[in-house]
């Protein structure tokens, strides 16, 4: 009689466990937008730290490996110091290469700021001299002193000052997109702490009867932890599919690198949304069974 009645009451509970999670509504709403939205944002925030990185490597590797020389002297010695300069170079280990730009390289470089009509003739800009190192690399003290001592019109500038400042901005950067992706982590797994109480909340009538006829705190965390698991699954799916999608509709101009023409994934990068389902499923798992068992110790 007694074990009969045991497996009746299990049976009660089986089924009535099946029902304390309600399949639609304000709650499974909630948990499937919200794991759409946060995962969107996930993948943006992905897709920035991946352009800023590919920038911040490629504009710092290119600095490092370049230098420039500028010399300044009166306009009958200019000549002269530019060849006595490159005849240093040539006897310099570690440069790859030295060349002088010409009057229109230069003036390309100064029209972002004089314009395209700018004529070198009537301003006192210095001849600059450019030097791309070799894989032995440069000692640019060693450079610096040498020209100081033979070509007194000629400056050495190694980029340091642009270098740092690109290093420093992407490393903010890239502190900024780690701390995004940690809030909306944080605010995915609260709000879907909030829709799992609301639901526990709501069937509090039910989840008492079952205690009383043996359900098991394990049996009522498990039901609400695998739905609300699933809908997370399915609503990170959703909101991962839909930002790969527009991040790959971005334009790309492989000839020009810009932020807004590299922003997005390249090769191996794509392999990044991939992750965000799961984590999203796993914040559900691990923020649902917070509340169920909090809940449960309530109505101790």
């Amino acid at each position: 009689m007694t074990g009969t009645l045991g497996r009746i009451r299990a049976s009660f509970a089986e089924i009535e466990g099946t029902r304390i999670v309600p399949p639609t509504g304000f709650t499974a709403s909630l948990t499937v937008l919200t794991s759409a939205a946060m995962a969107f944002l996930a993948v943006f925030a992905l897709a920035l730290l991946s352009a800023t990185d590919r920038l911040a490597d490629r504009w710092g590797a290119e600095l490092a490996r370049t230098a420039t020389i500028r010399i300044s002297a009166p306009e009958g010695q200019v000549g002269a110091q530019v060849d006595a300069t490159l005849a240093i170079l040539e006897q310099t280990p570690g440069v790859g290469s030295a060349r002088a730009m010409s009057k229109e390289e230069q003036a390309a470089l100064l029209a972002p700021w004089f314009g395209s009509n700018i004529t070198l003739d009537t301003l006192p800009v210095p001849k600059l001299i450019e030097i791309v190192e070799n894989d032995r690399g440069l000692d640019m003290d060693g450079l610096r002193l040498r020209l100081q001592g033979e070509v007194p019109g000629a400056r050495l500038d190694d980029h340091t000052r642009w270098r740092q400042p690109l290093i420093d901005a992407a490393g903010r950067m890239r502190t900024m997109g780690v701390a995004a992706i940690v809030l909306i982590a944080a605010s995915s797994a609260a709000l879907v702490t909030l829709a799992a109480s609301t639901a526990l909340s709501a069937n509090d009538q039910v989840l008492r009867v079952l205690r009383l006829i043996g359900a098991r705190d394990v049996f009522v965390v498990r039901a609400f932890v695998r739905r609300y698991t699933l809908r997370a699954l399915l609503g990170a799916t959703a909101g991962t599919a839909l930002a790969t999608a527009i991040i790959a509709l971005f334009p790309r101009n492989e000839g020009v690198e810009s932020f807004l023409t590299s922003f997005g994934f390249r090769g191996w990068e794509w392999i990044w949304p991939l992750f965000v389902p799961p984590f999203a499923a796993a914040t559900a798992f691990w923020a649902t069974r917070f509340a169920a068992f909090r809940k449960l110790g309530e109505m101790t």
